[in-house]
């Protein structure tokens, strides 16, 4: 809302890429300008602005006191990260109305630049849940003698940056499990699973290549699926409400009694997603991705495989290294399948890696630049529709799964 003759109060940032988005990480300096424009002369107190980013959750629960009483419980919770305030034009003083202490601006329209630099401590990523949020914004204001403040907000993206292309997010991720079926007194034979994954960092917009096998020895007829799930945990005076929500998923062919189903590579596409939080100690988003088996009339088959969205994509280099080696190993191990026994020992680290290539080796990989580069193309804008969509479909998981047994017998059809 706008007062007097002031006609218009904006803000804009100046972007570190070519993205029409203002985007930053720790330790960036964020900048950009107050925009004024007034139809005549006006005299005000101060310009101020007034940046900060802090996470917060907040839900309620209702209570039972007894004797037909009930009440609200509620928990919240709060993190600054940042809190900077500055004065472009005027004075600090709220108080002063005096005419020596006001500032005078001329009919037109003025601009005034603001900077101030994010902290260098871990930054959670800007988050919008169900419990909670984590939000950077900057709120100009604009005070005058008499009259109520102009005030204008405007928010920015925070990316704490996760890179992907490290050692313990490109290691696979495998399972196996069975599930024998029993109705009365008859036992049917075990329904068998086992399926791995190449790495446990993915970005949004890439395809989870799926290898697995599932056997079904029982009498139905069961059917193998696989979906991506987002837990959202929220914590407040020690508690913790979660939220798992359903991000995507696919099926695969009905299995009759004795028949075996094996996916090598089948796709799961990620959909615009928010990144991991893993470093926020109120807010914490998680991912997994569930290979099961839908079985009708009893609990079902499912192995969890942990995932990590991250923001900076997987090199060209590692992905081809990792995606035939994964690819391989994957092939061979759920065909049972193995080696051939060699017949001398393999050579040496020192007889195949000379000191210049393991120094070069070990030079650090510039992460924030692939970081820049990430976002001035299509993934940045992927990632960022995952604010503006509607919320996914609430799923009931089981929570007590079947455990796992270190042997699986074969089919009897086999």
């Amino acid at each position: 809302m706008v007062l007097g003759k002031v006609k218009s109060l904006t803000i804009s940032f100046d972007c570190l890429s070519n993205s029409t988005i203002p985007v930053y990480s720790s330790g960036d300096t964020v900048s950009g300008r107050i925009s004024l424009e007034v139809t005549g002369e006006i005299r005000v107190k101060a310009l101020k602005i007034h940046a900060r980013g802090h996470a917060k959750v907040r839900w309620s629960e209702s209570r039972n006191a007894g004797s037909n009483t009930a009440y609200t419980q509620n928990y919240t919770e709060e993190v600054e990260y940042f809190n900077h305030k500055d004065v472009l034009v005027g004075h600090t003083r709220d108080d002063d109305n005096s005419e020596e202490s006001l500032h005078t601006i001329r009919s037109g329209r003025h601009e005034y630049a603001f900077s101030f630099e994010l902290p260098q401590i871990p930054l959670a990523t800007s988050f919008e849940g169900r419990h909670g949020s984590v939000r950077y914004w900057v709120k100009a204001e604009l005070h005058r003698p008499w009259l109520l403040p102009v005030k204008l907000k405007k928010e920015f993206t925070v990316f704490e940056h996760i890179d992907i292309n490290t050692p313990s997010l490109l290691s696979p991720q495998a399972g196996t499990k069975e599930k024998t079926l029993c109705c009365w007194l008859c036992t049917s034979g075990p329904i068998s699973l086992s399926a791995k994954i190449e790495r446990k960092g993915y970005t949004p917009g890439e395809s989870i290549q799926i290898f697995a096998e599932i056997e079904n020895c029982s009498s139905r007829m069961v059917v193998p699926k696989a979906t991506i799930y987002q837990t959202q945990a929220f914590y407040a005076k020690g508690k913790m409400k979660e939220v798992r929500q359903l991000v995507a998923n696919l099926r695969g062919e009905s299995l009759s009694s004795g028949k075996t189903e094996t996916w090598n590579g089948k796709q799961l596409k990620i959909p615009p997603v928010s990144p991991s939080i893993l470093d926020c100690s109120i807010i914490r988003v998680e991912y997994s991705l569930m290979v099961y088996v839908d079985i009708p009339g009893a609990v079902d088959l499912f192995l969890n495989l942990p995932l990590v969205i991250g923001t900076i994509p997987l090199h060209p280099f590692g992905s081809r290294t990792s995606s035939v080696s994964s690819q391989d190993s994957m092939n061979m191990n759920l065909l049972g399948l193995t080696l051939p026994e060699r017949l001398e020992a393999p050579p040496s680290y020192a007889e195949v890696v000379t000191e210049e290539n393991r120094e070069s080796g070990l030079a650090p990989v510039a992460a924030f630049d692939d970081f820049q580069r990430a976002l001035q193309g299509p993934l940045f804008a992927y990632i960022q529709e995952f604010r503006f969509l509607p919320p996914p479909l609430y799923s009931e998981i089981d929570p007590n799964p079947d455990q796992p047994t270190d042997e699986i017998p074969s089919c009897p059809s086999h």
